[in-house]
């Protein structure tokens, strides 16, 4: 029986990170409002494990509509109030404002936040051996972030929009022998 091979960046023991590495990271996600709840979970991640953002997903569904662009884009103060009320959120205020803001420069994109974000794809990445040839940072991820900076997104640097495209699949960084790269390259 061989070794099942995995990204190390799962830990290999929590289940949690180990599904999402199997069966949703590198896996395109396509239509507005599966990028733009992409967009926001990446931007709330800044600074925290991803791991804490992945166990309050479903609450952050719930809390924002289900990533609904119209709907996020019409909350009010109130609704500001409400998100930093809700324990089982990230309660960060900028971050919290971002996403309403976020979404209203989302509803602005003649193209829809997909078909910008997906125009900087990168099918011929190579394939990183380990974890150590992933880069944090590439031209297309600092050529994402300036455009969506332009565009009135925040909380959208280079190094959060390189993590939106591995996770989006925009670039597939499954390393070598790896037990999803295949699948995420679909």
């Amino acid at each position: 029986m061989s070794e099942v091979i995995r990204c190390s960046w799962t830990g290999m023991t929590d289940p949690v990170y180990i599904a999402y590495h199997d069966e949703e990271w590198g896996r395109p996600v396509r239509g507005d409002d599966g990028v733009f709840e992409r967009v926001t979970l990446e931007a709330f991640q800044s600074g925290l494990s991803w791991l804490t953002i992945l166990r309050k997903r479903e609450n952050f569904r719930r809390a924002f509509d289900g990533f609904s662009i119209p709907k996020v884009a019409g909350y009010t103060d109130k609704d500001v109030e409400r998100l930093l009320g809700d324990p089982g959120i990230v309660r960060n205020r900028a971050k919290v404002e971002a996403a309403i803001g976020n979404a209203r420069a989302a509803l602005e994109l003649p193209e829809g936040i997909s078909e910008l974000v997906w125009k900087y794809a990168d099918p011929d990445s190579p394939v990183p051996a380990s974890m150590a040839d992933v880069p944090a940072v590439t031209p297309a991820s600092k050529a994402l972030a300036k455009e969506l900076k332009g565009r009135g997104f925040r909380f959208v640097g280079p190094t959060t929009a390189y993590a939106l495209m591995q996770a989006i699949g925009l670039v597939n960084d499954h390393i070598e022998g790896c037990v999803a790269r295949s699948q995420a390259g679909r």
